[in-house]
């Protein structure tokens, strides 16, 4: 029996050795379980959390337009006016109320341009400061040509025509003008002579001569006309007592137009 208690005391000696050894072994203290470890570091992050701060959104404040920002983005209409309305000037119109001549000039001295008939019409293109004639383009013709007024029957105001000058067709290529021009005096008369131009009777038309005279005071235009060429002198009547010089210009005239002019030069009264 004795035996027996001592074997049972030794026995359990040895447990108790045996459970004293095992926890003071340092294998299983310096190696934790892999669920312990596990169990750690779900603790950590569960009590040590990374706080993540998401700033809140920025409120734009966008400010109602008021009437006043509406307004000014409205384009402002702005009326620009058209372009001014230019009056279109109108020619006076003509219609020819009997047969007539049309001219190069604005004289019965000057060469026949066309004829005219009633009916005929036109407009007023120009006028003459030292006559009355009318520079007129007639509706069938091509080119422009002076008539008397009494001639037409004139709708519109003549008046806001402009004076227009003289051009005659030439000068001639077929002949010379006048040779030896020259004009003599004898008191109030002054005689112009000249030396004849040769040319065909179908194109001879004579002399044009277009002269300035004096008479009682008055400076008077003198368009003359010799209607062939032997006649090679004129004489006309010059006074004194006007302002300008009295004198003029002498053409050999065919039927294609005139040659060039040859003064006429004369000694004051």
């Amino acid at each position: 029996m004795r035996k027996i208690l001592i074997i049972l005391v030794t026995i359990n000696f040895m447990a108790l050795a045996c459970s004293l050894g095992g926890l003071s072994s340092p294998q299983q203290t310096a190696t934790p379980t892999t669920e312990t470890v596990a169990t750690q570091v779900v603790t950590s992050e569960t009590s040590t959390p990374i706080q993540t701060i998401t700033p809140a959104p920025t409120l734009t404040i966008t400010p109602a337009p008021s009437e006043t920002a509406t307004s000014t983005l409205v384009p402002t209409v702005t009326e620009t006016p058209g372009p001014s309305a230019t009056p279109t000037f109108t020619f006076p119109a003509v219609t020819v109320n009997m047969q007539a001549h049309c001219r190069y000039g604005p004289n019965i001295a000057y060469l026949h341009a066309a004829d005219l008939y009633a009916g005929d019409t036109g407009t007023v293109r120009g006028r003459f400061q030292l006559s009355k004639w009318l520079f007129i383009k007639f509706d069938k013709l091509n080119y422009f040509c002076w008539v008397a007024p009494s001639v037409v029957d004139v709708t519109g105001d003549i008046t806001t025509v402009k004076f227009t000058d003289v051009y005659l067709p030439g000068p001639s290529v077929l002949y010379k003008p006048p040779h030896n021009v020259v004009a003599s005096r004898d008191g109030k008369k002054v005689t112009i002579t000249w030396e004849m131009v040769p040319m065909t009777t179908d194109d001879d038309r004579g002399y044009f001569l277009d002269i300035f005279v004096c008479q009682a005071g008055a400076y008077l235009w003198y368009p003359v006309a010799l209607d062939n060429r032997e006649k090679t002198s004129y004489t006309i009547k010059d006074e004194a007592g006007c302002p300008a010089p009295s004198g003029g210009k002498l053409y050999a005239v065919e039927k294609h137009g005139y040659t060039k002019p040859v003064g006429i030069n004369w000694l004051k009264p």
